[in-house]
């Protein structure tokens, strides 16, 4: 289908077809968990819609808009958008260090008259992108072992040292995650992967301690033993592990969190969202969140599994990873299993920001879905 036929008689009736192609339970399980975050919110506001509740569950609708939109993108200008996409990303990256906005110690924002937003987000989609469509046209051998590997390796690496150098770690990471995480689905050999882990930890050591901020560097020294600093550095795991176990099996209650209702839980409707929840709904509710989690990615993996299209799969497979990453990340730096990073849970989380990347990624999963039995060819980017 070309652009053109946009407007034949037909392409309505395409259309309609392409909607009910939609994968709706996955619609629904996204819902779910945007309306439990809207819920929790109400909560922790004193059982107010505001300021984050109301805002928060209108968020999600305009975004479940624009992802059923994305939905009936063909695949072809997904494909043919992918290093468009990561250009511009890197290109506002490398503006944020020339003239991006400093708030609180970080210079992460870039502003266009009254309307600010962070780069970083653009990469987030834009590396899923580009290392999907490069490997789309690569060997197997080439994917496997060689000198090409250099190239997915650069393209991963710039973004990741430019957002680091704002700083902002958890950003960086998730980026590292989800470009390591496409090179490897693509058929890496597990000689690399092995040298790359080595090397990985053999970096780790000294990269804590030359490199990391000092604010960094105290975060993972905190991690380590929170105790030491309890009303400093340490304060925010401390509360947050008071939060988790203070809920036991069942919880305290749907509004009676006391950590989080009383405002000795920080950030709790962003960071630490995850363990007012644990606090009024205990284990079981927790359970019951990360269920539905659970339900979400592998249902985005099967979306990669049964694309007919390389191209398909490596981009459903980067944008699961991503989420799987906010997931996992948040989850083990709230029961202090991790250092405190500032990656929020996803659609439980109040923020906008994070909202509309999650979602436009979910947005170009579904579009995999719908076109699953198409197959993109690499060199201009029409199906075969």
């Amino acid at each position: 289908m070309t652009v053109s036929a946009l407007t034949r008689p037909g392409e309505r009736d395409r259309l309609i077809v392409k909607f009910s192609e939609i994968d709706w339970l996955f619609v629904l399980v996204l819902a779910l968990i945007a309306g439990a975050g809207s819920l929790m919110l109400f909560s922790i506001a004193g059982s107010s819609w505001e300021p984050w509740a109301a805002n928060h569950a209108i968020r999600f609708g305009i975004c479940i808009v624009l992802m059923l939109a994305l939905a009936m993108v063909d695949l072809r200008i997904w494909f043919a958008l992918a290093y468009p996409i990561y250009g511009l990303g890197l290109l506002l990256l490398v503006a944020v260090e020339l003239v991006g906005d400093v708030r609180l110690g970080a210079q992460r924002w870039l502003s266009i008259g009254s309307f600010s937003f962070q780069p970083s987000e653009v990469m987030k989609l834009g590396i899923v992108l580009a290392l999907a469509r490069l490997y789309h046209g690569a060997s197997a051998e080439k994917a496997r072992l060689s000198w090409w590997l250099l190239i997915p390796a650069a393209m991963t690496f710039a973004p990741v040292l430019l957002v680091a150098h704002q700083p902002d770690l958890g950003t960086a990471m998730l980026i590292l995650m989800t470009g390591a995480a496409i090179i490897v689905l693509a058929g890496l050999s597990w000689k690399i992967i092995g040298a790359a882990v080595a090397a990985f930890l053999a970096i780790v050591p000294p990269f804590v301690l030359f490199v990391m901020h000092d604010y960094q560097r105290q975060r993972v020294l905190t991690f380590l033993d929170p105790e030491s600093d309890p009303s400093g550095s340490g304060y925010h795991i401390l509360q947050s592990m008071i939060a988790l176990g203070s809920g036991g099996l069942l919880g305290k209650g749907y509004g009676l969190g006391s950590q989080s209702q009383l405002n000795f839980l920080p950030e709790k409707q962003t960071d630490f969202i995850f363990a007012a929840l644990a606090e009024e709904f205990g284990f079981v509710g927790c359970l019951a969140v990360l269920i539905l989690y659970a339900v979400a990615i592998f249902m985005a993996l099967r979306t990669a599994f049964v694309s007919h299209s390389h191209f398909g799969r490596l981009a459903a497979s980067g944008v699961t990873v991503t989420f799987a990453a906010y997931v996992m990340i948040n989850g083990a730096m709230v029961m202090g299993l991790a250092p405190v990073v500032g990656v929020p849970m996803p659609m439980l989380s109040w923020g906008g920001t994070v909202m509309l990347t999650v979602m436009i990624g979910f947005g170009l999963v579904q579009s995999v879905w719908v076109h699953r039995y198409s197959e993109v060819t690499s060199g201009k980017g029409s199906f075969v």
